[in-house]
C-alpha cells in the first residue's frame, strides 16, 4: 500500500492506494478518516480494484483548503488528486456523511465518474443530534477513542451492541437477533468493530467535524437531476443515523439510479446485514463498470 499526501493543487490530503483494476475513490463519513474508509473498502479486492482511499478535509492527516471550504471545494480537490495519481475516471464509493460530496463531484466532474455507489448518504441538510454524556465522552475525546478501541478487543459484544442500537431502530428480539448474527460472522463483526471504533470526532478529527457540521448543516439543492453517472444507492430501512428518505429523494431525482433497501439495515447496513456479501458483491459489479 502506498500513502502520500499530495499538496501541489490539492492542499495536504492523507491518502492510500492499494491494489490493481478498476480505480475507486472511497469518501468516509461524518465523522471519520482514512482508517474508517479502508474498513469501508475492504470487501474490495486488490487484484480487482484500485482502491484509493483518504480523509476527507479536516480529518487527521488531510488540512482545510480553504479555510471555510465548500462542498465543491472538496469535490474539486478530489478531481486534482485523481490528476496527481495519474486516474482519468473513478468510480465513487461514499457512505453517510461523504455522499453530498460524492453527489457533487459526480456533478461538477462528470466526465471523471464512471459509476456512483451512495451507502446510507446524506442527500440534504443535516444536524447531529445531541449525544448523551457517555456518547460524547466515546465519540468527541481522545481519552474516549482509546476507550472504544480497548473495549472492541475486549468486549467486542458489547460495542457491537451499543454501535447497532445507536444507529439503528432494532431494539429487544430485533436488536439481540442482529448483534448474535454479527457476532457470529467474523468479517462482519471486524468491520462493524473498525468502523464503529474509527468515528471519533476529537482529537486531530475536530476541525474535520467542525467542518462537516458547518458545511452539511447548510446544504441546499445538491443538483441530483444533473449527476450523470449510473447511481447504486444502498440504505438500511432501520437506520436512524440517516433517514431512508435521503436515499428516497436522490432515487427520485437521479436519472440513472437504482435503490436497493435492506430490511431490518442499519447504519452500518452494506456491511453488517446478513445479506452483506451478495450486496457487496452487486456493489463490486457496479463498481467495476467502464
Amino acid at each position: 500500500m502506498q500513502r502520500t499526501s499530495p499538496s501541489t493543487r490539492t492542499g495536504g490530503i492523507a491518502v492510500a492506494v492499494r491494489g490493481a483494476g478498476a480505480p475507486v475513490l472511497v469518501l468516509h463519513g461524518t465523522p471519520g478518516g482514512i482508517a474508517a474508509a479502508e474498513a469501508m473498502a475492504r470487501f474490495l479486492p486488490s487484484d480487482r480494484f484500485r482502491v484509493v482511499t483518504l480523509a476527507r478535509p479536516g480529518y487527521a492527516g488531510t488540512t482545510l483548503e480553504p479555510d471555510q471550504p465548500s462542498l465543491d471545494d472538496e469535490a474539486d480537490r478530489y478531481a486534482a488528486l485523481l490528476d496527481e495519481l495519474g486516474i482519468d475516471r473513478v468510480a465513487v464509493l461514499a457512505w453517510s456523511g461523504g455522499g453530498p460530496t460524492a453527489y457533487r463531484f459526480a456533478v461538477r466532474h462528470p466526465d471523471r465518474v464512471s459509476a456512483l455507489v451512495v451507502v446510507a448518504g446524506l442527500s440534504g441538510r443535516w444536524v447531529p443530534p445531541a449525544p448523551s454524556f457517555a456518547e460524547w465522552l466515546v465519540t468527541s475525546t481522545r481519552p474516549g477513542a482509546a476507550l472504544a478501541a480497548f473495549a472492541a478487543r475486549l468486549l467486542p459484544s458489547v460495542v457491537v451492541r451499543t454501535a447497532e442500537a445507536g444507529v439503528s431502530s432494532l431494539r429487544g428480539r430485533a436488536l439481540t437477533a442482529h448483534v448474535a448474527d454479527v457476532l457470529h460472522d467474523r468479517p462482519r463483526r471486524r468491520v462493524l468493530l473498525d468502523l464503529s471504533s474509527s468515528g471519533n470526532a476529537g482529537g486531530r478529527n475536530r476541525p474535520g467535524w467542525d467542518n462537516d457540521v458547518r458545511v452539511l448543516g447548510a446544504v441546499d439543492d445538491l443538483e441530483l437531476a444533473a449527476v450523470r453517472a449510473p447511481t447504486l444507492l444502498v440504505h438500511g430501512d432501520a437506520d436512524t443515523e440517516v433517514p431512508m428518505e435521503h436515499s428516497a429523494r436522490a432515487a427520485a431525482a437521479v436519472p440513472d439510479v437504482e435503490l436497493v433497501t435492506l430490511p431490518g439495515g442499519t447504519h452500518f447496513g452494506l456491511w453488517d446485514h446478513h445479506d452483506a456479501a451478495a450486496v457487496q458483491a452487486r456493489v463490486r459489479d457496479h463498481l467495476a463498470r467502464s
